[in-house]
C-alpha cells in the first residue's frame, strides 16, 4: 500500500495537459509529432507513478514530481525513440568481423560511391541496351566470374540461404553425401543436417568425426546420390589424429559416378591470407580449379561487403538454381548488390585492397602503428578523464565470424580502470554513450583494442570515457 507521503506525491504529479502547455513541450512539438510527444509524457508520468508506489523507503521526494524532472524523463524517452537503434559504433573489441557490429566495415570509397546514387533510382534489374527487365544478379555476374574463374554466378541474401537453395535446386528428393566431421552448427543455430532436411535432400553421413577417407565416399554412392557436399568447419577445428579428403579427390569421385561436387567454403577467400601473416584459407578459385561444380561462400566475411551468399560454378547448375522458387524468396536487394560489386573491384589491385579495404587494412597494420595509436588513445583519455587509469599493454584479437577461429592476432590495447566503478559498469556506460564504444573486459579491466579502431576514432573514444566517468 502507498504511504501517506506517497499519496501526497502522487497527487502532485503534473497532468499531461499541463505538461503539453509548457514552453519546453511546445518547442518539442515544432520538431516531433504530437502523438509521439504525448506518449513520451504519459510514459514518463506512469514510470514515476510506479516508482512512487513501489517506494517503501521514502527515497522519492518533491523533486521527483516537479514538472522539470518529469519533462527531463520525457525528454530522455523522446531521444531514445527518435534515435535509430542501428547506428554507428566504435569497435574496440579487437574482433575484426564482429557479427554484433555488422561484421565487416565497408570501404569508405564504396559507401561514398553509393550515397548519391541511392537517393534516386538505380539500374538494379534493367538492361540498359534494350530497356527490358533482367535478373538482378546478372548485373554483377561479370565480376564474380572474373574474380573466381567460374562459368556463372548468382547471389542470395546470405550463405545459409545459398546452401539451402543449392541443395533444394540440385538435390531435392535425392541423397547428398557429407563427412561426419563437417556436420556443423554455426551462429544462430544454423545446423547443416536441419538445412539438408529443409531442402528435401537426404543426407548420407560418412566417415568419422576426425577421419574420413575416399573409400567412405565411394561406398556411399548409389543410384540415388545427387551430390557430394564438403562443408567448411568455419568456427571450429578438429586437430590431432585427423584425415580429410581434398577437393580434387572429391571432384574426381563425384564426376566418375556422374554426380556433382558442392563445396561450401563458408568465409570464401579471394586472396591468399598468407600475405597478411595468417594461415591459408581455401580459396574460391582453387576450389573451382580442383573441379567443384558449385562453390558457396559469404559476401560479408573475407570479401568484407554486404551480407550475402554467393554461388559460383557451372552454367547448367547455376541456371537450375535461378529457376528454383526459393531463388526469389532469397534474392539480394539493391544495397547488397551495389556494395558487393564495388567492393569486389578493390580485389583487382592488391595494393589498393590493403590500403582502402578496412578488413585488409586492419590485417596489414604493423605493431608499430598499433603502438602509436594506443599511445595516442592513452594520452587523449588522460586528458579527458584524469581520474581514469589508462595504460598500453599487449593483447590479442581475432578475425571473427567463424573465420580462422584459432588464429590470434597480436595487438595493442589500452587497459582502463575507473575509481569506484566496476569494469562491467564502465563497459556498459561506454556502449550507451553517444559514441557507442564497444570494448571487452579482462581481469576486471576494460580493454580498448586499437586494431579495430580508426585514427579518427581515438578522440571520440576518449571523449566517451570522459563523459561516462563524471
Amino acid at each position: 500500500m502507498a504511504t501517506h507521503n506517497n499519496q501526497s506525491l502522487l497527487r502532485k504529479l503534473p497532468s499531461i495537459s499541463d505538461l503539453l502547455a509548457t514552453e519546453t513541450v511546445q518547442d518539442w512539438l515544432k520538431e516531433y509529432p504530437r502523438e509521439l510527444v504525448t506518449h513520451c509524457l504519459r510514459d514518463a508520468v506512469d514510470g514515476l507513478r510506479g516508482q512512487i508506489l513501489a517506494d517503501a523507503g521514502g527515497r522519492c521526494g518533491a523533486m521527483h514530481v516537479a514538472p522539470e524532472y518529469v519533462l527531463e524523463q520525457a525528454r530522455l524517452l523522446l531521444l531514445e525513440r527518435t534515435m535509430p537503434h542501428i547506428r554507428g559504433a566504435i569497435n574496440a573489441t579487437g574482433i575484426i568481423l564482429h557479427t554484433g557490429l555488422g561484421r565487416a566495415a565497408w570501404p569508405a570509397g564504396v559507401v561514398e560511391s553509393m550515397t548519391e546514387e541511392l537517393k534516386g533510382y538505380v539500374t538494379l534489374a534493367i538492361d540498359k541496351e534494350t530497356g527490358e527487365r533482367l535478373d538482378r544478379d546478372l548485373q554483377i555476374e561479370y565480376i564474380l566470374t572474373e574474380m573466381t574463374g567460374a562459368e556463372a554466378a548468382t547471389v542470395v541474401n546470405n550463405n545459409a540461404g545459398a546452401t539451402l537453395l543449392a541443395l533444394a535446386a540440385l538435390a531435392a528428393e535425392r541423397e547428398v553425401i557429407v563427412s561426419r566431421g563437417q556436420l556443423i552448427e554455426i551462429g544462430g543455430a544454423f545446423r547443416l543436417p536441419e538445412v539438408m532436411e529443409l531442402s528435401r535432400a537426404r543426407m548420407v553421413e560418412v566417415g568419422m568425426t576426425n577421419r574420413t577417407h575416399p573409400r567412405d565416399y565411394e561406398r556411399a554412392i548409389t543410384g540415388e546420390t545427387a551430390a557430394i557436399l564438403r562443408a567448411h568447419p568455419s568456427n571450429f577445428r578438429v586437430v590431432g589424429f585427423t584425415a580429410e579428403v581434398p577437393a580434387e579427390k572429391l571432384a574426381e569421385l563425384a564426376h566418375a559416378r556422374g554426380i556433382i561436387f558442392i563445396d561450401d567454403l563458408g568465409a570464401g577467400a579471394l586472396v591468399d591470407l598468407a600475405r597478411f601473416g595468417l594461415p591459408r584459407e581455401p580459396m574460391v578459385r582453387e576450389s573451382l580449379a580442383a573441379g567443384a561444380d558449385i562453390v558457396l561462400f559469404s559476401a560479408d566475411k573475407l570479401i568484407g561487403a554486404s551480407q550475402g551468399g554467393i554461388i559460383v560454378g557451372k552454367k547448367d547448375s547455376i541456371a537450375r538454381i535461378r529457376k528454383h522458387p526459393l531463388y526469389r524468396a532469397l534474392r539480394a536487394d539493391k544495397t547488397c548488390l551495389m556494395a558487393l560489386e564495388r567492393t569486389l573491384m578493390l580485389f583487382r589491385d592488391p595494393e589498393l585492397l590493403a590500403r582502402e579495404h578496412p578488413l585488409y587494412r586492419m590485417l596489414s597494420t604493423s605493431q608499430e602503428e598499433l603502438h602509436q595509436r594506443a599511445e595516442a588513445l592513452t594520452a587523449a583519455i588522460r586528458d579527458a578523464a584524469p581520474g581514469v587509469t589508462a595504460e598500453v599493454i599487449d593483447g590479442v584479437g581475432y578475425l571473427g565470424s567463424g573465420s580462422l577461429p584459432m588464429e590470434a592476432l597480436p595487438t595493442k590495447v589500452v587497459a582502463l580502470t575507473a575509481p569506484g566503478m566496476k569494469a562491467g559498469e564502465l563497459a556498459r556506460r561506454l556502449r550507451l554513450d553517444e559514441a557507442c564504444v564497444c570494448a571487452r573486459i579482462e581481469q576486471e579491466r576494460v580493454l580498448l583494442d586499437v586494431r579495430t579502431m580508426r585514427d579518427d576514432e581515438v578522440e571520440k573514444a576518449a571523449g566517451a570515457v570522459g563523459r561516462v566517468v563524471v
